[in-house]
């Protein structure tokens, strides 16, 4: 059951139905909205999940934190596989495992996105929600407020107060505000270069065991190319390769599912020993398509907002898509209870959110080079060990790149400069060796000391 709700604060309308659509729902209707949603797509809930986009999540503290507001975070949790860190797979067959955090408090959770989807709606909808589903939108009149959706029964038009977008990169909401003033609202979109596709790891020999580390993400870093895997709560582990679009190799040479095994076999030998049915995969799966979206305003007076993806979509690199989602959603929440006047709030919300959306965005693209290219670099692992050691001589000046944006709720944008500051460091008392027994410790805790400002807040 949910907490009493506060007097009836007046109608929101909410445009998806997914991850952030359902949490966001069940956020405000328990501060006393009126809250409707529209979703184009089935109910996860009663039909088949629809995927065409990753299965498998990562949830970190940020999205953990939004969990427990809304008192969704047991079950969710229930659901989900702790990965302690990276398993690194080499070319020569061997294999490293690089811990995430300092123990299992600083963990990451993998898990299904249509479970989290499921357990979402019913949050929701426990709150007071209404929600319909295979309700399209199709046009707004933001002079009348009021939008016209496709339903099975036919069009539908309805009047609306305030909208909210969190449909996702193909977001109908944002392409009807950039119908109405496109200098505003029209988004740019920059392509990786890469895309994706999924493939499945069974339960060793049907055995109902996993077939490798349950706890742990891994990676098969290839330079230009990398292959990870997730594990599931199902003992299954959804693996997906990043591969550039054109050339050799890339999903344009390879055509077949022979040719895709040949290239497993050779690249992800590892893997693709577990992979039983990847050549069938392969041939039936889409490739996914992965860019960043860029958008420099994201609210119409009081009349519409955009969150999520629809907002700020980005490379899946950093694990960040969602939990920074869900931070949207508490932020916006929180802005909506704080004052009557929703375009103060929407206004406040994109003020503070679109700098730290762009900050994990350039951080996500950063990730990609990391996780494909260095997590088995010589210099990469001696600079990892230095954060380590440097973060428990100075605690309250350096943290590890990855503990900031992953188990802290520090604003993304301070992890990102702290993150270039911490870098440059880095490099500088690396130039020239090769073992952290050779690192200048009185030099390192000047440079800490001159170039890192104290945290006011190092917790979660």
């Amino acid at each position: 059951m949910v907490d009493s709700v506060v007097a009836d604060r007046g109608d929101i309308t909410i445009i998806g139905a997914g991850l952030a659509g359902a949490l966001l729902g069940a956020l405000l209707a328990r501060q006393g909205f009126k809250v409707r949603i529209h979703e184009k797509r089935g109910d996860p809930r009663v039909e088949e999940y629809e995927g065409g986009r990753s299965i498998n999540l990562a949830l970190a503290e940020r999205g953990y934190h939004a969990l427990r507001l809304a008192g969704a975070d047991d079950e969710v949790i229930d659901q989900c596989v702790m990965m302690r860190g990276r398993m690194v797979h080499n070319r020569n067959g061997t294999h490293s495992f690089l811990r995430y955090g300092k123990d299992d408090t600083e963990v990451i959770w993998s898990v299904h996105r249509g479970d989290l989807n499921s357990i979402l709606l019913n949050f929701a909808a426990d709150a007071g929600v209404e929600i319909y589903f295979h309700h399209e939108l199709q046009t707004v009149d933001f002079d009348s407020r009021r939008i016209r959706l496709l339903t099975p029964d036919g069009p539908l038009e309805e009047s609306f107060t305030s909208l909210i977008g969190a449909d996702g990169a193909g977001s109908a909401l944002r392409r009807a505000m950039a119908d109405r003033d496109p200098q505003q609202f029209t988004a740019s979109t920059e392509f990786l270069g890469h895309g994706y596709k999924e493939l499945e790891i069974p339960p060793f020999d049907n055995s109902g065991d996993f077939s490798l580390e349950p706890n742990a993400l891994h990676i098969w870093p290839r330079g230009t190319y990398m292959c990870i895997a997730l594990p599931n709560d199902e003992k299954t582990f959804t693996v997906t390769l990043f591969l550039p679009n054109e050339g050799s190799p890339s999903f344009a040479e390879l055509q077949t599912g022979e040719e895709a095994r040949a290239f497993f076999d050779r690249e992800f030998q590892s893997a693709s020993i577990h992979i039983d049915d990847l050549e069938y995969d392969w041939e039936h799966n889409p490739v996914g398509v992965l860019g960043t979206l860029y958008l420099d305003h994201w609210a119409m007076d009081d009349r519409a907002v955009l969150l999520g993806d629809a907002a700020h979509a980005m490379v899946p690199f950093h694990g960040q898509g969602m939990n920074a989602a869900f931070e949207d959603c508490v932020a916006l929440a929180r802005h909506l209870g704080a004052q009557s006047d929703r375009a103060a709030a929407f206004r406040a919300f994109q003020e503070e959110r679109l700098p730290n959306a762009r900050a994990i965005q350039q951080m996500a693209l950063d990730n990609y080079l990391e996780m494909r290219d260095k997590v088995d670099d010589p210099l990469f692992l001696l600079q990892r060990e230095l954060e380590i050691e440097l973060s428990a001589r100075h605690p309250e000046r350096f943290l590890p790149h990855y503990t900031m944006v992953t188990f802290r709720l520090m604003p993304y944008r301070e992890a990102y400069e702290r993150t270039l500051a911490q870098n440059g460091i880095l490099d500088e008392l690396t130039r020239d060796i090769d073992s952290a027994d050779q690192v200048d410790w009185d030099r390192a805790a000047a440079l800490v000391s001159e170039r890192l400002p104290l945290f006011t807040d190092v917790t979660a």
